[in-house]
């Protein structure tokens, strides 16, 4: 039904606007459909505004019709499937084949849009999860490859260690802030997505570190006897306790009474699930480490290229479910016995892989800037041995990268295996970190491998690798222009029952009517009652605490919904839409869970108005038919967080 109604509203649009070949192109933002009309005498403005579904109807430089959040994206999109070309792209004549064209264009749509899985709402939760990660990966990534070079150098006797060794140690003390507690902040993000409470989320990934465990007498594995070893189960072990916290936290509010929620909610939450997760989670990760012990030994006498390939294309795996964990004592007993570890040289061409496929992300995406800069600060991070930001961040959210960065590892180790196992003196990161610890002058082997694993990831990747709805998207984003893209919520929010509730100031500055504004649509009231401010400072911070619904990719606009139901706009200036993002600054997701006070978005005041646009900000309640009054408090001038709307049920 709701697709029938999309195609409803684009098809009586094309009709009163004199048809697709009336019309130059279609733009849209947050609210309306952007039309350059050819000929404006063939436009019916009152057949427009009697459309069910529009809101309004504006003349200016573009006709312009309001739809409203939500839908406006769904129906621009319509518009430019009905003709066969991209948001803000020319029409073609259509005049003598609309039908025919309309047609292909639909039966082409069918072939490329490929149908909502289950793994791919995995990776997509996967992706939400890591990718507010990302920016402390790539910082405290650099700095601890640079430590890790320094290391190896002074390992290898080329530096002094009595000179370099407090500077080492204070550069892996802060790379150690994030990729040492990874698993609290996996567990906090993880929480938020799967709507737990983020505190125990962060607790249920810190008792995969098992910090409080007494080292001389450790927890046993409850199969096979042997102790556990903190961060056994992986990050994707602490990833299924969240989601079983989830589950296991929201049944018990429903049964729970109110006022003993607060104390047997988060206890039997935290007592029941940590305990899964000692005695469950970890265990079964450890039984899989102790029988991959027999494999790995046998993979090593077999040699040559073969066993390089397959320890190489299979270590990544293992290190997702924190099974590399078991290797440490067979590097350390090569070391021991012949002076080198050949396998590490092997385990660190998966990196390689991985760099080579960012690398082929990179070229065959390369006009949607925002993931092109998500790759630009992950692959120094990754050539110098630290595989995180390129792991959760590029290749495992998009899937098949993953697979194909994992088979470049494998083409790096049959490299090293084929030329005569290159070792290492002692264990370090990989990348080109570990250069200086090769033995016996082997240093060219190794290098051969890296450049083996570039290549065959890169080759990999770029011509098996690249997911078809990812490179529909890069192609859309250089020609699409401003476009909102609103996805619906993932959680199901039920709206707190209220009597009047309290909308707060998003920012400071001059209260200002909405009827005072130079926008017919937010002055008209057609996308519902509210208030504008003229602001002091461009940091917008959430009005209450909610969902956030939507964002555009331009930043100037997003949506929140509370917890009680009050659905919200927050547009940052007039027309802003034009800047096509630059001066915002975005800090939340969309479906991210927010408290009334955090920060959601910058803007660059100075930017904003140096362009010629009006900074001024309207907030409004765009579901306010709903409710009984909407009246705005404040009147002259307010502060951040201060009351500025009541709404009453």
């Amino acid at each position: 039904m709701a697709e029938e109604k999309i195609t409803r509203i684009a098809r009586e649009i094309y009709e009163n606007v004199g048809g697709p070949e009336n019309v130059r192109k279609v733009i849209h933002c947050m609210t309306r459909v952007r039309m350059t009309i050819i000929d404006e005498t063939k436009v019916d403005l009152a057949g427009l505004k009697a459309i069910k579904g529009v809101l309004g109807v504006i003349e200016d430089e573009t006709l312009q019709v309001v739809i409203g959040p939500g839908t406006v994206n769904k129906v621009a999109q319509a518009m430019v499937d009905m003709v066969g070309v991209k948001l803000g792209e020319p029409f073609p004549d259509t005049s003598d084949s609309l039908d025919e064209l309309m047609a292909k264009t639909k039966a082409n749509a069918k072939e490329k849009y490929n149908k909502p899985s289950k793994f791919k709402a995995v990776l997509n939760t996967i992706a939400k999860i890591f990718v507010p990660l990302i920016p402390a990966f790539v910082g405290a990534g650099l700095i601890g490859g640079l430590a890790s070079v320094l290391s190896n150098l002074v390992t290898a006797g080329t530096l002094d260690l009595a000179t370099w060794g407090q500077i080492i140690t204070v550069l892996k003390i802060i790379q150690g802030g994030i990729f040492s507690y990874l698993a609290i902040y996996v567990g906090l993000n993880s929480a938020q997505e799967f709507g737990a409470t983020p505190a125990l989320g962060g607790v249920i990934g810190a008792v995969s570190l098992l910090l409080g465990m007494d080292p001389n007498a450790p927890l046993k594995n409850v199969f096979n006897g042997t102790p556990l070893s903190a961060g056994q189960g992986g990050i994707i072990g602490v990833i299924f306790a969240v989601w079983l916290l989830a589950i296991f936290e929201k049944r018990l509010h429903k049964f729970v009474p109110e006022s003993l929620d607060i104390i047997i909610t988060p206890t039997l939450s935290l007592l029941v699930i940590g305990l899964a997760e000692i005695f469950l989670i970890m265990p079964v990760a450890g039984v899989i480490s102790s029988s991959l012990v027999g494999a790995i030994n046998f993979i090593l006498s077999v040699g040559g290229g073969i066993s390089g390939f397959v320890l190489g294309a299979l270590f990544l795996p293992m290190v997702m479910f924190g099974l590399h964990q078991i290797l440490t004592p067979i590097h350390l007993e090569m070391i021991s016995k012949t002076g080198s570890t050949q396998l590490l040289p092997v385990l660190a061409m998966a990196g390689a892989g991985q760099v080579g496929a960012a690398i082929a992300l990179w070229v065959r995406l390369r006009k949607d800037k925002e993931f092109v800069e998500r790759v630009k600060g992950a692959l120094p991070v990754g050539i110098l041995g630290i595989g995180e930001p390129l792991i959760y961040g590029i290749t495992l959210p998009l899937g098949r990268p993953f697979v194909t960065a994992c088979i470049g590892g494998g083409i790096g180790g049959a490299v090293i295996g084929a030329l005569g196992n290159a070792g290492a003196i002692a264990i370090g990161p990989s990348g080109v970190a570990l250069l200086p610890l090769i033995a016996d002058g082997k240093w060219w082997i190794y290098l051969c491998g890296l450049l083996g694993g570039y290549i065959g990831g890169f080759v990999a990747t770029y011509f098996f690798g690249i997911p078809a709805d990812a490179k529909m998207k890069a192609d859309n984003y250089a020609t699409v222009g401003p476009k909102e893209v609103v996805e619906p919520t993932l959680k199901v929010v039920e709206p707190v029952k209220f009597k009047t509730t309290t909308i707060k100031a998003p920012l400071s500055g001059k209260v200002v009517k909405l009827s005072k504004l130079n926008d017919q649509v937010f002055a008209s009231g057609l996308m519902g009652k509210g208030v504008a401010i003229e602001p002091t400072n461009g940091e917008v911070c959430a009005p209450v605490t909610g969902t956030i619904t939507s964002i555009l990719p331009t930043k100037h606009a997003i949506g929140i919904t509370s917890d009680e139901g009050v659905e919200l706009l927050i547009h940052v200036g007039m027309d802003t839409v034009e800047l096509k993002g630059v001066g915002f600054e975005c800090f939340v997701n969309e479906n991210e869970h927010v408290k009334a006070g955090d920060l959601l978005l910058k803007a660059d005041l100075k930017k904003i108005k140096a362009a010629g646009f009006s900074a001024t900000t309207p907030i409004v309640v765009t579901n306010t038919k709903e409710y009984s009054a909407v009246e705005v408090i404040s009147s002259t001038e307010v502060t951040k967080g201060y009351p500025l709307i009541t709404i009453k049920a």
